[in-house]
């Protein structure tokens, strides 16, 4: 039992009441106040989607900009997420959540490799609350077993949602093994970059900034059928020089050869200890990881995007981040003979030399 009780909301400013007290209790770590809080504003009145969308996401999206600036550790940020998630189950189970199934069928999933759940929960959730029959299927759904699954319950649309870039080209698969099989694809998620800009490139049928404009777009009729015969090189032909492919299969030896270097480029590493050794790694992959898939989408502005945010996130937890420019350096030289890859990581060095310069300047 918890031992607060959610004070009685006033009708006027309920909402942002709302997000405060709820924020306050996933800070706290309490889940039991936090879905009696839900239970109560839904039994005083407030719609469920309202609950859903401008409260519980609201406050989500309020944890990961603390992670960001880290006054969130990585444990409080999942107990937050799960008290968050928690909610949603309370609030799906509340009489005012119930509703008759009066329109087709959607599956909602993420794509394979694609963890962050509760997008796309929040997104079945309202689909339900709207009338439509949904299968919601999770987080990291291998594309096989969506397929199958679409063969089976005979899907109008899929819904596939992803967080974070780098699982772009698995999305990608998605999208294109879905309409292979004539079901249409709308997607959602940071993941899609600003205004949905990677969902076209990648040939989703239909994107969604969030939840309510996915279920607003839904609403106003079928999405157009997909063609049978598209396939994903269709959409991205510059894959044709193989740069996509060399940096992917050799990612595990670049990253070796680049630490090993940057330990020359950066004597103080000699100096880490082995868990910052290992993060420092950690980075590195992930360095790797992007840029193999701004390759993918031939987007240098994701990449440069990427390396300004890793600046902003080690800066925060007191990590110089003047052991990027020398990474990136170290990574173009391995890369020399890839055109594309080597203007990327130019374009991203200058970006965060800027950054750092101002940075620098803002402290003095």
């Amino acid at each position: 039992m918890s031992t607060s009780t959610p004070p009685r909301l006033p009708r006027s400013g309920h909402l942002e009441q709302l997000v405060d007290q709820l924020w306050n209790t996933v800070l706290a770590g309490d889940e039991y106040s936090a879905t009696e809080l839900v239970v109560r504003a839904l039994d005083e009145g407030v719609g469920p989607e309202s609950v859903l969308l401008d409260v519980i996401a609201v406050v989500q999206g309020k944890v990961g900009e603390e992670w960001v600036a880290n006054r969130l550790s990585v444990a409080q940020e999942h107990a937050a997420t799960a008290i968050n998630e928690r909610a949603v189950t309370a609030l799906s189970a509340h009489p005012s959540a119930r509703t008759t199934i009066t329109r087709g069928r959607i599956t909602v999933a993420c794509v394979d490799g694609e963890w962050h759940a509760l997008p796309p929960r929040l997104l079945a959730e309202v689909l339900k609350l709207r009338g439509w029959q949904i299968d919601y299927l999770g987080a990291q759904l291998p594309t096989p077993h969506l397929i199958t699954h679409l063969h089976t319950t005979g899907a109008d649309a899929v819904a596939l949602s992803s967080s974070i870039a780098t699982r772009l080209p698995t999305a990608h698969a998605a999208i294109t093994a879905c309409q292979a099989i004539g079901v249409p694809v709308v997607v959602g998620g940071a993941a899609f970059g600003p205004a949905g800009r990677y969902a076209k490139l990648l040939g989703a049928d239909a994107w969604a900034p969030d939840a309510r404009a996915a279920a607003d777009r839904l609403a106003r009729g079928p999405l157009p059928r997909p063609q049978l015969d598209h396939q994903q090189m269709d959409d991205l032909p510059h894959l044709a020089d193989q740069e996509y492919t060399m940096v992917t299969r050799n990612s595990d030896s670049l990253v070796r050869t680049v630490f090993t270097a940057l330990q020359d480029a950066l004597p103080t590493m000699r100096t880490y200890s082995d868990l910052q050794r290992e993060r420092t790694a950690e980075d590195l992959a992930s360095i790797v990881e992007f840029l193999a898939t701004a390759l993918y989408l031939d987007a240098e502005e994701l990449f440069t995007g990427f390396i300004t945010w890793t600046a902003q996130v080690l800066t925060s937890r007191g990590v110089p981040a003047r052991s990027l420019p020398p990474a990136l350096h170290l990574l173009a030289r391995e890369l020399k003979d890839f055109p594309r890859a080597t203007r990327i990581l130019q374009v991203a060095t200058h970006a965060v030399t800027t950054h750092h310069t101002s940075e620098a300047g803002n402290t003095a």
